[in-house]
């Protein structure tokens, strides 16, 4: 894991200065919600105890990237027998995030503020049964690519983390990154790409909520991949 940290594959770690609210939330309510790390390396994150004693009725959710949370808050409110795990190293998005949980008033969302690597590092086996990496950073320039959160390695672990049936949800806007996810992700031997047609993937699917994020700032025309676990 030490050469994959220094491969970082995400931006920065804080924006403008939060406001006092923000960072009242970050304070009081993050800690509560915070996902730990197992201090012995030999141990996997406990999922049941991280969720309040009781493995979530319905599985567990990963969220790579949940950017401001809407899209991770709204997956929670509608599958409450879901507990689902958000990994965001952007504090000023971590904010935000809470800001939406308070605001619905879900408890089966738990927060990672670091790279997403380590958490999957962590995961026990065949313990997921979703997972989204939502308009990842596209590192466009092609010496950067390595950075790319879409790589062989890290679907190779996805496909050990995940459920046999379980879901892989990516979206892109990047028109240099669709090829590159369709070279790694539909194309890898672990999972079926469940498009038959374009409409498929060009098409947002009904249980996919468009955040502000992706109505302000997306510089082209997004597209959805969806991929099964064999």
């Amino acid at each position: 894991m030490d050469e994959a940290r220094r491969r970082t594959l995400h931006g920065r770690r804080r924006g403008k200065k939060l406001r006092a609210g923000q960072q009242s939330l970050l304070d009081t309510l993050l800690p509560r919600l915070l996902l730990a790390l197992p201090a012995d390396p030999a141990k996997k994150i406990g999922l049941a105890q991280a969720f309040g004693g009781t493995l979530p009725a319905d599985g567990v959710w990963l969220e790579v990237g949940f950017g401001a949370g809407e899209h991770l808050v709204w997956q929670a409110e509608q599958h409450p027998r879901v507990g689902l795990i958000g990994c965001e190293p952007y504090l000023n998005g971590v904010a935000k995030c809470l800001a939406h949980i308070e605001r619905a008033g879900v408890g089966n969302v738990r927060l990672f503020t670091d790279d997403a690597r380590l958490v999957m590092a962590n995961l026990p086996p065949r313990s997921l049964s979703r997972v989204f990496v939502l308009f990842p950073d596209p590192w466009p320039k092609t010496r950067h690519h390595k950075r790319r959160f879409v790589q062989r390695e890290t679907l190779e672990v996805l496909a050990g983390l995940m459920l046999a049936g379980a879901e892989l949800r990516l979206a892109t806007d990047d028109p240099s990154y669709l090829p590159w996810m369709v070279e790694h992700a539909c194309s890898h031997p672990a999972f079926e790409w469940l498009a038959e047609r374009p409409a498929d993937w060009r098409g947002r699917p009904a249980d996919w909520p468009a955040t502000r994020y992706e109505k302000k700032k997306l510089a082209g025309k997004p597209v959805f991949l969806r991929l099964r676990r064999r």
